[in-house]
């Protein structure tokens, strides 16, 4: 902190003081009229004994779950840059170091046990669950009282499971309830190795999107005559959780839910039927990376074709050697590609001992400046209402098709927002429905048992 100014002129006055009254007249001159103004210097020091200890700034921690090592980068630079611009304020940025809902799991147990950092990212879905148990703050009263604040500022999507309230049941600007706010927003994409596509002859899946013709069969296309290339080569490659899988089932025309997130709908025909198609991409075809594997490194290594993902695995597959795009995903039966509007949320620690300092920092990551510094990285797309900023997010290339990700947003696409069950428990619900979808994708259970009895098991979590 910097040092009272003030003080130091004051002492140096004392130290005046003293010289002059030991170069001044000899002792026969007493009594002079100047020697009680020798014995007023400790009524000049005084104003330095009140010397206060300098404030310290205060220490916040902060929290992401990164995809891969590019995105811990982008999140440090972050940090970095905020902890010199926050007056008073001392960051740490930790990254999670769990994987999928391990990172929710560490962060309950944490925020328990008085360990947890004070801001950290949680996935829109996890929001409910964290309010309900009183894991986070509900800042709208800080936000109330920040000049020029407004929920209107970003995504409708996010924001009216942001702004729940769960006593009264209502949403928006005045429910009295915040939650946090958003930190982006993403949709996936389909990664492509252009030097496979070519090398097997495919079609280019850009091209195809174009002409209006990237649907299942297309898409089908293209991964067999890239698999056909060796048995160490892929047509596709997904990660093992509900967004990848969710997609294939929401493209038929099914989804996880019915209407009002009340009840299960994983049984329903048109879900069984987007979830058939996905298993025998991996069964009957023969086109996919093993289930449950990560191929995101076998991407980056240049033996997948196509590799679903979200905006976030950008600034690593930004380090690969070979050419490489992205394309919307594929549309389904449905006419839609069965897209999700992924956000996630900063929010803040409710056992935090400095909850307007914490409010601060999740402001500051989610300026225009930041969240434009972040989406130039390629770590995601502004989840600020903003022409201007959709349209600066095309310039940060690569990939040179980032119109695929705002396409899989645009109001037509008919995306899915990701969102929190405040009428039940989305933790217990992907427990139950993530290893019955991997029973069926890796050839341990068939669609027809698990239409059979998974929404049986999985109401129970509805209240």
């Amino acid at each position: 902190m910097k040092k009272n100014v003030l003080f130091k002129a004051f002492s140096l006055l004392v130290i005046l003081s003293f010289a002059l009254a030991a170069c001044g007249a000899p002792a026969t001159e007493a009594p002079a009229p100047e020697a009680p103004a020798a014995t007023e210097a400790p009524a000049v020091e005084a104003p330095a004994a009140t010397e206060a200890p300098a404030m310290e700034d205060v220490a916040i921690r902060w929290r992401t779950r990164p995809d891969n090592q590019e995105e811990i980068d982008v999140y440090s630079n972050i940090s970095t840059e905020l902890d010199a611009e926050l007056d008073g304020i001392t960051l740490t940025y930790e990254p999670g170091g769990t994987e999928g809902a391990n990172y929710q799991d560490q962060l309950r147990s944490e925020v328990a046990a008085g360990t947890a950092p004070d801001v950290f990212w949680i996935p829109g879905t996890d929001v409910a669950d964290f309010a309900t148990r009183g894991l986070i703050l509900n800042v709208n009263d800080l936000a109330t009282a920040t000049d020029g604040f407004s929920v209107e500022d970003f995504y409708a999507g996010p924001m009216g499971h942001l702004t729940f309230n769960p006593d009264t049941a209502a949403s928006g600007a005045d429910s009295g309830a915040l939650w946090g706010l958003p930190r982006d927003v993403s949709t996936f994409a389909l990664y492509l190795n252009m030097d496979l596509i070519n090398e097997a002859g495919a079609p280019d899946p850009r091209e195809l999107a174009a002409n209006g013709e990237w649907d299942w069969d297309a898409f089908l296309d293209v991964a067999q005559k890239t698999r056909a290339l060796g048995s160490d080569v892929y047509g596709y490659g997904a990660s093992a959780w509900w967004g990848p899988y969710g997609v294939w089932l929401n493209a038929s025309g099914g989804g996880f839910f019915n209407e009002d997130r009340t009840a299960c709908a994983l049984n329903t025909e048109e879900s069984l039927a987007g979830l058939d198609f996905q298993r025998s991409l991996y069964q009957d075809f023969d086109i996919a990376t093993p289930y449950g594997e990560d191929p995101e490194p076998t991407f980056r290594a240049g033996k997948v074709a196509m590799f679903q993902n979200g905006r976030w695995a950008t600034p690593g597959v930004r380090t690969v050697e070979f050419e490489w795009d992205v394309v919307e995903l594929p549309a389904g039966p449905s006419g839609t590609a069965g897209n999700w509007l992924f956000w996630g949320a900063y929010v803040v620690n409710a056992k935090t001992e400095h909850p307007e300092e914490a409010w601060a920092l999740v402001q500051a990551l989610t300026t225009a400046q930041t969240q434009g510094k972040v989406a130039a990285l390629g770590a995601n797309i502004p989840s600020r209402v903003s022409q201007e900023a959709l349209d600066a997010f095309l310039t940060f290339t690569p990939p040179a098709n980032n119109q695929a990700f705002l396409n899989g947003i645009a109001a037509d696409a008919k995306p899915t927002a990701e969102g929190p069950l405040w009428a039940g428990s989305w933790p217990e619900y992907d427990q139950i429905m993530g290893p019955a979808i991997q029973g069926v994708l890796t050839g341990a259970t068939t669609v027809e048992d698990f239409g059979a009895t998974i929404c049986d098991s999985a109401d129970k979590v509805f209240k």
